[in-house]
């Protein structure tokens, strides 16, 4: 064998070493201590109902400080909203339930249509840009594209010269 090979064959068997040394100590089979599985609480959905109906009504406490011509517009109850939001998230966590979930979405989803069912924005209606502005924006790549092909060609009969 050539000196080279056994370099490399030594060198690939320390690799095998290392790796299944360092690997011994990423395996779970080791483990030095059992590990007690916590306890998983239960969804209180009926305090959690309770719970939320409280976030809602210091929600609506909050907005009926704002005018109604202001409910569609975020800046005016931004706060309240943001700590509504919050309080539903650490309530729903309190009692053990994760979030948004189907009840809090759907408290949500009341509350929304309360305060913010006529907020409907006005579509935008996309149209066409005029003839002349559509022919530009069509052309140029079109002549962009031929300019960048007769430029290739020109420069591949001319290689000689730029040798």
């Amino acid at each position: 064998m050539d000196t080279h090979e056994i370099v490399l064959l030594k060198l690939f068997v320390v690799g095998i070493l290392v790796n299944a040394w360092m690997m011994r100590g990423v395996s779970g089979a080791e483990t030095l201590e059992a590990s007690t599985p916590r306890q998983r609480r239960v969804c209180n959905e009926s305090r959690l109902q309770r719970e939320v109906e409280v976030c809602g009504e210091h929600f609506k406490k909050d907005m009926a400080l704002i005018q109604p011509q202001y409910w569609c517009n975020l800046t005016y109850f931004i706060s309240e909203y943001h700590i509504f939001t919050l309080c539903t998230e650490t309530t729903s966590h309190s009692v053990a339930c994760y979030w948004p979930n189907p009840l809090v979405e759907g408290y949500i989803i009341r509350i929304h249509k309360l305060f913010f069912s006529n907020c409907t924005l006005d579509q935008v209606v996309w149209v066409d840009p005029p003839d002349d502005t559509l022919i530009v924006l069509i052309l140029i790549p079109i002549f962009l594209t031929l300019s960048m092909i007769a430029l290739v060609v020109w420069c591949s009969k001319r290689s000689d010269n730029f040798a």
